[in-house]
C-alpha cells in the first residue's frame, strides 16, 4: 500500500513539472491532474488484466503486472496451483477407489435419488447384462425386472439381502444373485451384488445329502427290524432261521459298505493331497481290479466276458490305496451294471501328449445324455430301482472324481443308450514313470495286497 501511494505521487510530481515547465502555475495544476487521472488509467489496465486472467482461472499464463495487482496475481497463481494439486490428487484418488471397486469380485452399482444408474463396476456388468455405455442413467427397475428385487427396492426396507435369479440364468444353469441397496447421501443409493451360485447349491446338496443318507440306511435298518421282530415273535424252523439270517447281514452288508464309502469321501476331503514320492506298478493295481472284477462276477451270478488287456510297464505316482479305489469302482460298476452275456473290457492306453488312460468300457444299458453330468453327485442314480438290486450306493463315482481331481487326473464319460459306457481316468504324464526292475523272489500279489492293505 506505501508503494501504491507512492507511486501515485511521482505519478503526479511528474505531470505537475511537466506542466510548470510548460505553462508555470496553471500548468502545474493541470500537470497534477493529468498525472493522477494517467496513473488511475495504467492502475485500471493492471487491474482489468488481472481479472480477465483470474476469471479464467488457469494458473499458467499469468499477466505481467507490478504494484499491488503483481502481489494480487502472485499470490492467486499460488493459490490456483495448490488448489489445482489438490484437484489432481482427489482425482488420482478417485480413480484408485474406483480401479479398487473394479477388481471387487462383488457387483457395485451406484443410483442417483431417482433410482437411476449413474456408474457400475464390470462385475456388476457381467451379472445383470448391462451395457456401460447405453444402460447409464437409466432406471434400475426397468433393467432389472425381477418382482423380487422391485418389491424390495420400492418397500425401502433394505435390511436384508434378496436373492433373485441372474438375467442370463437358465435352467440347466441357474445363476443366483444376492443383492443388497445401502442408502447413501441426499436419497442416493449403493447396490452391492454377489453371485451366490456356489453357495446355493452347495445348500441344496447339503439338504439332498442328509436326506439321501437318511433313506439310504433307513430302508436297509428297516429290513433288519422287520427281520428282527420276526425272530422274536415267531417260532421258526432252522431253515427259515437262517434265511432270515442271511438277508439280515446282506442289509447290513449294505449299511456297512455306505458308511464305508462315506468315510472315504470324508478322507479324501479332508486329507493333504497324496505328493509324487510315492510309485506304485500299474500291473499291481490292474490284477487287483481284475480279481475283484471275477470275484464281483460270480457272486452276483453273472456270467459275463472280462478282458483285462495286458499294461505296459509303467508306475503311478500317488496314493495306492486311492488309486485301487478309484479304479476298482470304476470296474465294479462296469460289472454291476452289464447284463448277463454282455463284455467288461479294461485296457491302458497312452497318448501322443505322454499322458495315460485307464479305461474302462462295458456292454451295459447305456447312459442317456442328459444324465451324464450329474453322474459324479453323491447318491446320484440313474434308475434307482436298478442300482438297488445292483447294491450300488450312489456314492462310487463321486469317489474316482476325488480321487482324479487329487492326483492331477479327470474323469471322462461316454455313454450311448442301448450301446454301452465308457469310463476313463486320464492322467498327467508327471504322474508316469517306466517301471523300476522288481527284486528278485518278489511277485505282483504280495505288491497288490500290500497295496490293498495301505
Amino acid at each position: 500500500m506505501p508503494w501504491r501511494l507512492l507511486s501515485l505521487l511521482l505519478c503526479q510530481l511528474a505531470g505537475g513539472a511537466l506542466g510548470w515547465w510548460l505553462g508555470n502555475d496553471a500548468g502545474a495544476q493541470a500537470g497534477l491532474i493529468a498525472g493522477a487521472l494517467a496513473w488511475l488509467v495504467l492502475d485500471s489496465l493492471r487491474g482489468a488484466a488481472t481479472l480477465r486472467w483470474l476469471r479464467r482461472g488457469d494458473a499458467g499464463g499469468e499477466p505481467s503486472v507490478g504494484g499491488l495487482w503483481g502481489e494480487v496475481v502472485d499470490r492467486a497463481r499460488r493459490a490456483l496451483r495448490v488448489r489445482e494439486l489438490e484437484a489432481a490428487d482427489a482425482q488420482r484418488r478417485l480413480q484408485e477407489f474406483l480401479a479398487a471397486i473394479q477388481t471387487s469380485p462383488n457387483g457395485v452399482v451406484l443410483l442417483d435419488a431417482q433410482g437411476r444408474i449413474e456408474w457400475c463396476n464390470q462385475t456388476a456388468a457381467d451379472q445383470f447384462g448391462f451395457d456401460l455405455q447405453r444402460d447409464m442413467m437409466q432406471q434400475v427397475t426397468n433393467l432389472l425386472r425381477d418382482p423380487a428385487f422391485t418389491a424390495y427396492f420400492n418397500s425401502g426396507a433394505h435390511g436384508r439381502d434378496v436373492i433373485v435369479p441372474g438375467p442370463r440364468s437358465l435352467p440347466s444353469k441357474p445363476v443366483k444373485l444376492s443383492l443388497h441397496l445401502h442408502p447413501y447421501g441426499e436419497g442416493r443409493g449403493l447396490l452391492l451384488s454377489r453371485d451366490v451360485t456356489a453357495v446355493e447349491q452347495a445348500e441344496v446338496m447339503r439338504r439332498d445329502f442328509v436326506a439321501n443318507v437318511s433313506h439310504e440306511i433307513r430302508t436297509p435298518l428297516t429290513v433288519l427290524m422287520g427281520f428282527v421282530e420276526t425272530l422274536q415273535n415267531l417260532p421258526l424252523d432252522g431253515e427259515e432261521r437262517a434265511r432270515y439270517l442271511a438277508l439280515m447281514a446282506q442289509q447290513a452288508q449294505r449299511m456297512h459298505t455306505l458308511v464305508s464309502d462315506l468315510l472315504t469321501l470324508s478322507k479324501l476331503e479332508g486329507s493333504p493331497l497324496p505328493g509324487a514320492g510315492e510309485w506304485t506298478p500299474l500291473a499291481v493295481l490292474m490284477a487287483q481290479c481284475e480279481q475283484e472284477a471275477r470275484s464281483l462276477s460270480q457272486l452276483l451270478g453273472r456270467k459275463l466276458e472280462l478282458r483285462f488287456e495286458a499294461p505296459p510297464a509303467l508306475e503311478l505316482a500317488g496314493s495306492p490305496s486311492e488309486l485301487l479305489s478309484a479304479m476298482s469302482n470304476l470296474v465294479s460298476n462296469a460289472v454291476r451294471y452289464t447284463p448277463a452275456g454282455g463284455a467288461v473290457e479294461v485296457q491302458w492306453r497312452t497318448g501322443p501328449d505322454s499322458r495315460g488312460e485307464f479305461l474302462v468300457r462295458d456292454t451295459g444299458a447305456g447312459i442317456a445324455a442328459e444324465h451324464l453330468a450329474r453322474l459324479t453327485e453323491r447318491f446320484y442314480r440313474v434308475d434307482r430301482s436298478r442300482s438297488r438290486e445292483t447294491g450300488g450306493t450312489g456314492l462310487g463315482l463321486a469317489i474316482v472324481k476325488h480321487v482324479a481331481q487329487r492326483h492331477g487326473a479327470e474323469l471322462k464319460i461316454e455313454s450311448t443308450p442301448g450301446v454301452g459306457s465308457t469310463f476313463a481316468i486320464r492322467f498327467p504324464a508327471s504322474r508316469l514313470r517306466a517301471a523300476m526292475p522288481a527284486p528278485a523272489g518278489t511277485s505282483a500279489q504280495p505288491a497288490a495286497e500290500s497295496a490293498e492293505a495301505r
